[in-house]
């Protein structure tokens, strides 16, 4: 069985602002958010203030809360500055990576294999996460601002479930990488997932990207 979960066309919002008032929001963000150092000045371009406004239902205020707190984030965590060798024990089977090739709209997939886990720092697998986000990011066409993600559960069992990264993981998605998931495909999920993935993985997703409305459709290979 392969579970689609697919954004909207509305992208969750009934009513949204006309293209004018769409860059006064944008400007006015940028205004509140105030000179900055060259190297965090790329993360206020128009389309990443745009995501940030999106995710908060175009709220000028909590926008710009959120934004503040990525740019913090940066500038603590040093995302642009992990390098393989430093989470590449994380990606020994496989279990996060970028693919080959783009879906037809030009998005980059990430194929997740959360039956793959071989590692038990929370720390190592979100640095991992990030790293690979990132890159996912980097290699995004320069007309989209979304991806993929594949997940696939072949070998995945109750053991691969932590509450604790599950947490970690959304917070990091949640706070600083709104609007970036465009489609995430579930194949193969496991019979005891079905009854209660709306619980587990909808909340998560959810909690991920609070702007997004989501269709199920469920068919059997």
């Amino acid at each position: 069985m392969t579970t689609v979960l697919k954004k909207s066309t509305s992208n969750g919002h009934d009513k949204l602002p006309k293209y004018e008032e769409q860059q006064a929001k944008i400007n006015e963000v940028r205004r509140m958010i105030g000179p900055l150092p060259e190297k965090l000045s790329i993360y206020c371009s128009d389309a990443s203030i745009a995501r940030y406004l999106r995710a908060r239902n175009w709220n000028v205020k909590k926008a710009t809360k959120m934004l503040k707190e990525t740019l913090k984030w940066r500038l603590e965590y040093k995302p642009e500055e992990i390098r393989w060798e430093e989470v590449a024990h994380e990606a020994e089977t496989g279990k996060i990576y970028r693919s080959g090739y783009a879906d037809k709209y030009g998005r980059t997939v990430l194929v997740m294999r959360p039956g793959c886990e071989n590692t038990k720092s929370t720390k190592g697998k979100i640095r991992y996460l990030v790293y690979c986000m990132e890159n996912a990011i980097l290699n995004l066409s320069p007309e989209q601002e979304q991806m993929v993600w594949l997940i696939d559960f072949q070998g995945f069992n109750m053991s691969n479930i932590s509450v604790k990264v599950t947490r970690e993981t959304a917070h990091v998605l949640q706070d600083h990488y709104p609007e970036r998931l465009g489609v995430a495909i579930l194949y193969n999920p496991p019979k005891f997932f079905e009854s209660f993935w709306t619980v587990c993985l909808v909340s998560f997703l959810f909690f991920c990207y609070c702007s997004i409305t989501f269709s199920f459709i469920f068919f059997s290979l």
